[in-house]
């Protein structure tokens, strides 16, 4: 049965939040306000957050500096995940991957189609791993990142949660890597 399993010990994930927008600075960034109260509150450590541009070239530069930094184990990025010409995110998230976590997408949707109907189509969420970091892409409203925390990352962050958990494979994430 799913759920967490109080005879484990919770294991805080270092987190990384990235806003990206054109027009929001920090003082208006309200969905990245919502994923950090939200990963904070679950005991989880913010390692770092920025704001970039919907530039696909930035959002790669700063998505590669957290996965280059040991100090980061997950990635959660809000904005540009949309249909529009300025919708880059899932690109440069794509650019960097080196397994996509296509299922990721998926059930974002079906979470979503439960609040918003057919409108969930536009959404191009998605979830990737690269150098042993997770990397997940939201939607920029506030409602999406709630959606994407409650609904799938506050479970699957909880090394406590089974019947399994992206937290308990992270040290295998780059055993590819180790391979001679």
């Amino acid at each position: 049965m799913a759920g967490i399993d109080a005879s484990r010990s919770f294991l805080p994930v270092r987190i990384a939040v990235l806003t990206v927008s054109d027009s929001r600075g920090l003082a208006e960034d309200r969905s990245g306000d919502v994923l950090v109260e939200r990963l904070t509150a679950a005991g989880h450590l913010l390692a770092d957050r920025a704001i970039v541009r919907d530039e696909q070239a930035e959002i790669e530069a700063r998505l590669r500096a957290w996965i280059a930094d040991p100090g980061v184990d997950a990635v959660i990025s809000t904005g540009g995940t949309g249909l529009t010409g300025r919708d880059v995110t899932v690109e440069a998230h794509e650019a960097v991957y080196e397994k996509a976590v296509p299922a990721f997408g998926t059930l974002f949707t079906l979470l979503s189609y439960e609040k918003v109907g057919t409108s969930a189509i536009q959404s191009r969420a998605c979830a990737g791993v690269a150098g042993g970091t997770y990397l997940f892409a939201l939607p920029g409203s506030p409602g999406a990142c709630r959606d994407a925390w409650d609904g799938i990352l506050a479970a699957q962050l909880d090394a406590r949660h089974r019947p399994c958990n992206f937290v308990e494979i992270m040290p295998r994430l780059t055993e590819h890597l180790q391979r001679k």
